[in-house]
Protein backbone atom coordinates (compact mmCIF):
# COMPACT_ATOMS: atom_id res chain seq x y z
CA UNK A 1 0.00 0.00 0.00
CA UNK A 2 1.48 3.62 -0.58
CA UNK A 3 0.59 6.47 1.50
CA UNK A 4 2.52 9.05 1.04
CA UNK A 5 2.57 11.39 -1.90
CA UNK A 6 5.55 12.98 -3.45
CA UNK A 7 5.28 15.15 -6.72
CA UNK A 8 3.92 12.66 -9.39
CA UNK A 9 6.08 14.29 -12.40
CA UNK A 10 9.31 12.73 -10.93
CA UNK A 11 7.87 9.73 -12.95
CA UNK A 12 9.11 10.00 -16.67
CA UNK A 13 5.51 8.21 -17.25
CA UNK A 14 3.94 11.48 -16.01
CA UNK A 15 5.78 13.77 -18.23
CA UNK A 16 4.93 11.77 -21.28
CA UNK A 17 1.43 11.48 -20.12
CA UNK A 18 1.83 15.51 -19.85
CA UNK A 19 3.32 16.74 -23.29
CA UNK A 20 0.53 13.75 -24.80
CA UNK A 21 -1.87 15.97 -23.16
CA UNK A 22 0.03 19.11 -24.93
CA UNK A 23 -0.06 17.77 -28.80
CA UNK A 24 -3.58 16.67 -28.36
CA UNK A 25 -4.90 20.01 -27.73
CA UNK A 26 -1.87 22.36 -29.29
CA UNK A 27 -1.90 20.52 -32.43
CA UNK A 28 0.30 22.71 -35.24
CA UNK A 29 -0.19 25.71 -33.02
CA UNK A 30 -2.46 27.67 -30.98
CA UNK A 31 -4.27 29.42 -33.73
CA UNK A 32 -6.08 32.44 -31.61
CA UNK A 33 -3.11 33.25 -29.76
CA UNK A 34 -0.93 33.27 -32.75
CA UNK A 35 -3.11 35.40 -34.92
CA UNK A 36 -4.28 38.03 -31.78
CA UNK A 37 -1.38 37.81 -29.37
CA UNK A 38 1.44 40.06 -29.25
CA UNK A 39 4.75 37.44 -29.11
CA UNK A 40 6.25 39.96 -26.88
CA UNK A 41 3.26 40.51 -24.46
CA UNK A 42 3.95 39.70 -20.83
CA UNK A 43 1.45 38.85 -18.20
CA UNK A 44 0.64 37.90 -14.61
CA UNK A 45 -1.79 35.15 -14.26
CA UNK A 46 -3.62 32.93 -11.39
CA UNK A 47 -5.07 29.63 -10.99
CA UNK A 48 -8.21 30.09 -8.29
CA UNK A 49 -10.54 27.85 -6.61
CA UNK A 50 -14.00 28.62 -7.31
CA UNK A 51 -15.13 26.58 -4.58
CA UNK A 52 -13.49 24.81 -1.98
CA UNK A 53 -11.38 21.75 -2.34
CA UNK A 54 -8.19 19.59 -1.80
CA UNK A 55 -5.19 20.45 -4.09
CA UNK A 56 -3.80 18.16 -6.42
CA UNK A 57 -2.09 18.52 -9.69
CA UNK A 58 -0.74 22.00 -8.91
CA UNK A 59 2.79 19.89 -9.98
CA UNK A 60 1.35 18.98 -13.06
CA UNK A 61 -0.18 22.50 -14.04
CA UNK A 62 3.30 24.08 -13.57
CA UNK A 63 5.07 21.51 -15.78
CA UNK A 64 2.43 21.85 -18.27
CA UNK A 65 3.59 25.29 -18.03
CA UNK A 66 7.01 25.12 -18.16
CA UNK A 67 6.54 22.43 -21.29
CA UNK A 68 5.08 25.18 -23.30
CA UNK A 69 7.45 28.06 -22.16
CA UNK A 70 10.58 27.21 -19.92
CA UNK A 71 10.93 30.55 -19.27
CA UNK A 72 7.95 31.07 -17.08
CA UNK A 73 7.90 31.61 -13.54
CA UNK A 74 5.21 29.66 -11.95
CA UNK A 75 5.13 29.67 -7.91
CA UNK A 76 2.49 26.92 -6.43
CA UNK A 77 0.40 29.16 -3.28
CA UNK A 78 -1.16 26.09 -2.11
CA UNK A 79 0.57 22.45 -2.46
CA UNK A 80 -0.90 19.26 -3.40
CA UNK A 81 -2.29 17.91 -0.77
CA UNK A 82 -3.01 21.21 1.21
CA UNK A 83 -6.79 22.29 1.12
CA UNK A 84 -8.26 25.87 -0.77
CA UNK A 85 -11.08 28.11 0.26
CA UNK A 86 -13.57 29.00 -2.39
CA UNK A 87 -11.48 32.09 -4.19
CA UNK A 88 -7.78 31.00 -3.29
CA UNK A 89 -4.89 31.67 -5.71
CA UNK A 90 -3.94 27.98 -5.81
CA UNK A 91 -0.84 29.16 -8.46
CA UNK A 92 0.76 32.16 -10.28
CA UNK A 93 2.85 32.46 -12.93
CA UNK A 94 4.20 34.76 -15.15
CA UNK A 95 5.95 35.24 -18.60
CA UNK A 96 4.90 35.45 -22.18
CA UNK A 97 0.85 35.84 -22.60
CA UNK A 98 1.07 33.49 -25.29
CA UNK A 99 2.37 30.78 -23.65
CA UNK A 100 0.60 30.86 -20.55
CA UNK A 101 -2.49 30.84 -23.06
CA UNK A 102 -1.24 28.00 -24.85
CA UNK A 103 -0.99 26.09 -22.14
CA UNK A 104 -3.87 27.26 -19.96
CA UNK A 105 -6.62 24.66 -20.62
CA UNK A 106 -4.49 21.42 -20.63
CA UNK A 107 -3.15 22.82 -17.14
CA UNK A 108 -6.37 23.33 -15.93
CA UNK A 109 -7.94 19.81 -17.23
CA UNK A 110 -5.60 17.77 -15.13
CA UNK A 111 -5.33 20.00 -12.04
CA UNK A 112 -9.84 20.01 -12.13
CA UNK A 113 -9.64 16.42 -12.58
CA UNK A 114 -7.08 15.54 -9.93
CA UNK A 115 -8.59 18.25 -7.49
CA UNK A 116 -11.99 16.51 -7.74
CA UNK A 117 -10.78 12.99 -6.78
CA UNK A 118 -8.16 13.97 -4.07
CA UNK A 119 -11.24 16.09 -2.93
CA UNK A 120 -13.87 13.47 -2.83
CA UNK A 121 -10.89 11.25 -1.29
CA UNK A 122 -10.52 13.49 1.88
CA UNK A 123 -14.38 13.42 2.40
CA UNK A 124 -14.71 9.85 3.04
CA UNK A 125 -11.12 9.53 4.77
CA UNK A 126 -12.61 12.29 7.31
CA UNK A 127 -15.38 9.95 7.00
CA UNK A 128 -13.68 6.88 9.03
CA UNK A 129 -11.08 9.32 10.98
CA UNK A 130 -11.94 7.99 14.10
CA UNK A 131 -11.61 4.25 13.11
CA UNK A 132 -8.19 4.60 11.45
CA UNK A 133 -9.94 3.14 8.59
CA UNK A 134 -7.33 3.43 5.51
CA UNK A 135 -9.13 4.71 2.14
CA UNK A 136 -8.37 2.67 -0.75
CA UNK A 137 -8.78 3.35 -4.10
CA UNK A 138 -8.82 0.73 -7.12
CA UNK A 139 -8.30 0.17 -10.83
CA UNK A 140 -11.16 2.00 -11.57
CA UNK A 141 -9.66 5.02 -13.43
CA UNK A 142 -9.52 6.82 -16.94
CA UNK A 143 -6.84 4.94 -19.24
CA UNK A 144 -3.80 6.20 -19.57
CA UNK A 145 -4.53 8.21 -16.76
CA UNK A 146 -3.99 5.75 -13.64
CA UNK A 147 -0.54 7.54 -12.60
CA UNK A 148 -1.95 10.97 -11.92
CA UNK A 149 -5.89 9.92 -10.47
CA UNK A 150 -3.74 7.49 -7.78
CA UNK A 151 -1.52 10.46 -6.97
CA UNK A 152 -4.84 12.52 -6.62
CA UNK A 153 -5.91 9.78 -4.02
CA UNK A 154 -2.94 9.91 -2.30
CA UNK A 155 -3.21 14.14 -1.76
CA UNK A 156 -6.71 13.15 -0.58
CA UNK A 157 -5.38 11.52 2.60
CA UNK A 158 -5.78 8.05 0.73
CA UNK A 159 -3.62 5.14 0.11
CA UNK A 160 -3.16 3.49 -3.56
CA UNK A 161 -4.31 0.04 -4.09
CA UNK A 162 -2.51 -2.29 -6.53
CA UNK A 163 -0.88 -0.04 -9.13
CA UNK A 164 -2.02 -3.00 -12.12
CA UNK A 165 -2.29 -6.18 -12.63
CA UNK A 166 1.33 -7.11 -11.88
CA UNK A 167 1.90 -6.57 -8.19
CA UNK A 168 -0.90 -8.38 -6.38
CA UNK A 169 -2.58 -11.65 -6.44
CA UNK A 170 -6.20 -10.74 -6.19
CA UNK A 171 -8.13 -13.41 -6.34
CA UNK A 172 -12.00 -12.59 -7.49
CA UNK A 173 -15.53 -14.59 -8.25
CA UNK A 174 -14.48 -15.03 -11.97
CA UNK A 175 -11.00 -15.81 -10.63
CA UNK A 176 -12.54 -18.43 -8.52
CA UNK A 177 -14.84 -19.74 -11.18
CA UNK A 178 -12.31 -20.24 -13.44
CA UNK A 179 -10.08 -21.93 -11.56
CA UNK A 180 -8.37 -24.92 -13.02
CA UNK A 181 -8.04 -26.90 -10.19
CA UNK A 182 -11.32 -25.46 -8.42
CA UNK A 183 -12.85 -26.64 -5.31
CA UNK A 184 -15.18 -24.11 -3.93
CA UNK A 185 -15.00 -25.52 -0.53
CA UNK A 186 -11.07 -25.25 -0.48
CA UNK A 187 -10.02 -21.30 -1.12
CA UNK A 188 -6.84 -21.98 0.85
CA UNK A 189 -5.80 -23.90 -2.44
CA UNK A 190 -6.42 -21.32 -4.62
CA UNK A 191 -4.54 -19.05 -2.39
CA UNK A 192 -1.63 -21.64 -2.05
CA UNK A 193 -1.03 -22.37 -5.77
CA UNK A 194 -1.44 -18.31 -6.25
CA UNK A 195 1.28 -18.11 -3.92
CA UNK A 196 2.97 -20.66 -5.25
CA UNK A 197 3.23 -19.53 -8.56
CA UNK A 198 4.40 -15.67 -7.17
CA UNK A 199 6.07 -16.02 -4.12
CA UNK A 200 7.20 -12.17 -4.13
CA UNK A 201 3.91 -10.85 -4.17
CA UNK A 202 1.21 -9.90 -1.63
CA UNK A 203 -2.13 -12.64 -1.86
CA UNK A 204 -5.85 -11.31 -1.28
CA UNK A 205 -8.93 -12.96 -2.30
CA UNK A 206 -12.66 -11.82 -1.99
CA UNK A 207 -14.60 -13.96 0.06
CA UNK A 208 -18.84 -13.79 0.44
CA UNK A 209 -19.74 -15.29 3.13
CA UNK A 210 -18.21 -15.92 6.23
CA UNK A 211 -17.97 -20.00 5.61
CA UNK A 212 -16.22 -18.69 2.36
CA UNK A 213 -13.50 -16.69 4.72
CA UNK A 214 -13.19 -19.41 7.08
CA UNK A 215 -12.21 -21.19 3.72
CA UNK A 216 -9.70 -18.95 3.06
CA UNK A 217 -7.95 -18.12 6.38
CA UNK A 218 -6.42 -21.67 6.69
CA UNK A 219 -4.10 -20.58 3.77
CA UNK A 220 -3.40 -16.99 5.93
CA UNK A 221 -3.93 -14.82 2.85
CA UNK A 222 -1.99 -11.21 3.29
CA UNK A 223 -6.09 -9.97 2.69
CA UNK A 224 -9.20 -10.80 2.47
CA UNK A 225 -11.95 -8.77 0.72
CA UNK A 226 -15.31 -8.88 2.05
CA UNK A 227 -17.28 -8.28 -1.00
CA UNK A 228 -20.94 -6.78 -0.80
CA UNK A 229 -21.11 -7.81 2.59
CA UNK A 230 -23.47 -6.13 5.54
CA UNK A 231 -22.18 -4.85 8.64
CA UNK A 232 -22.78 -7.82 10.62
CA UNK A 233 -21.61 -10.43 8.51
CA UNK A 234 -18.24 -8.10 8.20
CA UNK A 235 -18.12 -7.97 11.43
CA UNK A 236 -17.87 -12.16 12.23
CA UNK A 237 -15.58 -11.82 9.05
CA UNK A 238 -12.95 -9.37 10.76
CA UNK A 239 -13.25 -11.05 14.42
CA UNK A 240 -12.39 -14.16 12.31
CA UNK A 241 -9.17 -12.57 10.43
CA UNK A 242 -7.71 -10.46 13.66
CA UNK A 243 -4.47 -11.18 13.76
CA UNK A 244 -4.02 -14.06 10.33
CA UNK A 245 -5.49 -11.32 7.44
CA UNK A 246 -6.21 -7.71 6.67
CA UNK A 247 -9.65 -7.06 5.71
CA UNK A 248 -10.88 -5.42 2.92
CA UNK A 249 -14.69 -4.02 2.63
CA UNK A 250 -15.54 -3.68 -1.31
CA UNK A 251 -18.66 -3.24 -2.85
CA UNK A 252 -21.01 -0.19 -3.29
CA UNK A 253 -20.30 1.59 -0.64
CA UNK A 254 -21.28 5.00 -0.18
CA UNK A 255 -20.04 8.43 2.08
CA UNK A 256 -22.87 7.89 4.18
CA UNK A 257 -22.16 4.68 4.99
CA UNK A 258 -18.56 4.80 5.06
CA UNK A 259 -18.63 5.36 8.70
CA UNK A 260 -20.86 2.26 10.07
CA UNK A 261 -18.46 0.08 7.58
CA UNK A 262 -15.44 1.46 9.28
CA UNK A 263 -17.20 0.75 12.43
CA UNK A 264 -17.03 -2.82 11.75
CA UNK A 265 -13.31 -2.95 12.34
CA UNK A 266 -11.99 -3.40 8.72
CA UNK A 267 -8.52 -2.92 8.09
CA UNK A 268 -9.67 -0.55 4.66
CA UNK A 269 -12.38 0.07 2.36
CA UNK A 270 -11.33 0.10 -1.36
CA UNK A 271 -13.94 2.68 -3.72
CA UNK A 272 -14.18 2.81 -7.22
CA UNK A 273 -16.08 5.60 -6.88
CA UNK A 274 -13.03 7.75 -5.98
CA UNK A 275 -11.95 7.49 -9.52
CA UNK A 276 -14.77 6.67 -11.61
CA UNK A 277 -17.21 9.36 -10.30
CA UNK A 278 -15.45 11.93 -8.71
CA UNK A 279 -16.77 15.69 -10.74
CA UNK A 280 -14.03 18.23 -11.40
CA UNK A 281 -13.58 20.99 -8.96
CA UNK A 282 -14.47 24.57 -10.84
CA UNK A 283 -11.00 26.36 -11.46
CA UNK A 284 -10.26 29.30 -13.35
CA UNK A 285 -7.50 31.04 -14.74
CA UNK A 286 -7.42 34.80 -14.95
CA UNK A 287 -4.92 37.11 -16.23
CA UNK A 288 -3.82 40.18 -14.09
Amino acid sequence: MYRQHRDVMQDPRAAACAAAALREDVGDGDATTLALVDPAAVATAVIQARQPCRVAGATVARAVLAMVDPALQTEILIPDGHDAAQGDTVLAVRGRAASILTAERTALNFMQRLCGIATLTARFVEAVREHGTMILDTRKTTPNLRLFEKYAVLCGGGANHRFGLYDRILMKDNHRRLWKDGDPDRLDLAVEAARKAYPALAVEIEVESVAECQSALRARPEWIMLDNMDCDMMRACVALCKGISLTEASGGITLERAREVAATGVDAISLGCLTHSAGSVDLSLEMA
